[in-house]
């Protein structure tokens, strides 16, 4: 059984926030590291130690294993948590954990190896009989001109995308086969920069389909269990913005659920996997699914899972890599209410999601009943332009998912952050959409069916004279002088002489 007494945290911002809050309440002591950028970020303050590991590419410091390694000797650190993104997916880092003795909170090296690697997952998988999107099924990493000749064999539309990591990075759409040489280029590049490899494979686009997950935890006694599923449908650019959980459209067929989560744990099963992992499926609309990746490390989107089964995901994580078996059999898993996730984006919905930069003038966080608020971002902090544009997660639970998105509607109203502008707009817009509201979309609704509302826009004429009478009001205000009253004495020594006066 591993002592685990001080956990490294090799990560940033409101995951490593996250990750530092459940070690305090498990009395664990806890060491951030941070880069140039990252100076001053909420994750240095609330750790009991921090440590400097380099400038702000992430190249040059998150993703340096030799520089987190040494700090975790220097510290003393037993275990290290990797969060998501970075080095959470790098078989490499995990091995590098173990062999200087230090507890890698996540899956086994070679568990990584094998499904972190989506062309290795999508051929490990399918010999265990799990359905797969067809795609490039050999192991192994492809050229481009060995891409280029299987293309046509798969169809088109297809897909790019990157044997490591996740997120939407290294991921290229291509409808047609001339299209082709120039986006592998361009996943390649953006792959390498992301994940320091840029191998790449393809799988055909399923039009149409939803993009359901299935969270899974595994100990090390061999105890595999299921926590329902996540709807991650709601994606712009491959990339995540809402989540809920359960899926409408899977909760109303148990059988589905089930035969999904008994397929989940059949996958991580062939690798011998330990420790919280994802298994994604694209799921048509006749409700056949198909393997789409494994993310081995800890997702984004957890909170939603945490709210509607009780399961704190990341003192279970803990809790594994002590050696201990899973605090709940698959029995004990009961669904209950609905949950939902916004990630809040610092960009501007309204210029074509641009990165928005600033310090952080001002911020008023969502409360209440039912109102979670996942951050890593104070008054004061300047967000940084090196990393990914996340500042916060708000998520909101109900015993329905009506409840759930009127909560939310109520939350992203209370929401305030000043100096940079946000995707907090987008969401609004989104809870008031009568398709998402009825659970009529797809992985494509955003792109393809989905439009902001530009009221606030349409007419900037008269937002700039509004703009300039408040300026005038707000000018004559501050040039009014308040004169002081001819009297020589204070309103209460006033008083005190009238009262004398009158005895």
């Amino acid at each position: 059984m591993s002592n685990v007494t001080k956990v490294l945290i090799a990560n940033r911002g409101e995951i490593a926030v996250r990750i530092i809050r459940a070690c305090r309440e498990l009395g664990i002591e806890t060491v951030a590291v941070y880069s140039e950028a990252d100076r001053n970020a909420m994750h240095v303050r609330y750790a009991d130690q921090a440590f400097f590991i380099g400038p702000a590419p992430s190249r040059e410091s998150y993703l340096r294993i030799d520089k987190i390694l040494d700090v975790a000797k220097k510290s003393g650190a037993d275990a290290i948590h990797p969060g998501y993104g970075f080095l959470a997916e790098r078989d490499d880092f995990a091995q590098a954990c173990a062999d200087e003795e230090i507890t890698f909170i996540g899956p086994k090296p070679s568990s990584i190896a094998a499904m972190g690697d989506k062309a290795v997952a999508r051929s490990t998988v399918t010999k265990a009989g799990v359905p797969v999107v067809p795609g490039t099924e050999g192991e192994g990493n492809l050229r481009d001109d060995e891409i280029i000749a299987i293309a046509p064999q798969i169809g088109f539309p297809l897909l790019i995308k990157a044997t490591a990591g996740g997120g939407g990075k290294g991921m290229r759409e291509v409808r047609a086969p001339d299209d082709l040489p120039v986006a592998l280029a361009s996943a390649r590049r953006e792959a390498d920069s992301a994940f320091g490899d840029g191998n790449v494979y393809l799988e055909k686009l399923v039009t149409g389909a939803r993009h359901i997950e299935i969270q899974i935890m595994a100990d090390t006694q061999g105890n595999i269990v299921y926590l329902g599923e996540r709807e991650c449908s709601i994606q712009r650019r491959h990339q995540k913005v809402l989540e809920e959980s359960p899926s409408p459209f899977v909760s109303d067929d148990e059988g589905l659920r089930a035969r999904m989560g008994e397929v989940a744990c059949r996958a991580a099963a062939s690798v011998g996997y330990i420790n919280a992992g994802t298994i994604e499926f694209l799921v048509d609309k006749e409700k056949n699914f198909y393997f789409l990746e494994m993310n081995t490390r800890l997702q984004v989107e957890h909170p939603v899972t945490e709210l509607v089964t009780g399961v704190d995901i990341v003192k279970e994580q803990i809790r594994v890599a002590r050696g201990r078996q899973l605090s709940r059999k698959q029995e004990d898993i009961r669904l209950n209410g609905w949950a939902i996730e916004c990630r809040v984006n610092a960009e501007d919905p309204y210029n074509n999601f641009m990165p928005s930069t600033g310090t952080v003038s001002a911020s008023i966080l969502p409360t209440g009943p039912g109102v979670r608020v996942d951050t890593g971002v104070y008054v004061g902090y300047t967000i940084p332009r090196f990393y990914d544009s996340l500042i916060s997660k708000v998520i909101c639970w109900g015993e329905s998912r009506g409840e759930a998105l009127l909560r939310m509607r109520r939350a992203l109203e209370e929401y305030k952050i000043v100096g940079v502008k946000t995707n907090i707009p987008l969401h609004q817009n989104l809870l008031n959409s009568h398709r998402f509201i009825a659970g009529n979309f797809d992985t494509r609704f955003l792109e393809e069916r989905f439009e902001m509302d530009r009221e606030n826009t349409a007419h900037p004429e008269i937002a700039a004279i509004l703009a300039t009478l408040v300026a005038h009001h707000k000018g004559q205000q501050a040039a009014q002088i308040v004169q002081r009253g001819a009297r020589d004495a204070s309103n209460w020594k006033w008083v005190g002489r009238y009262e004398r006066m009158h005895r």
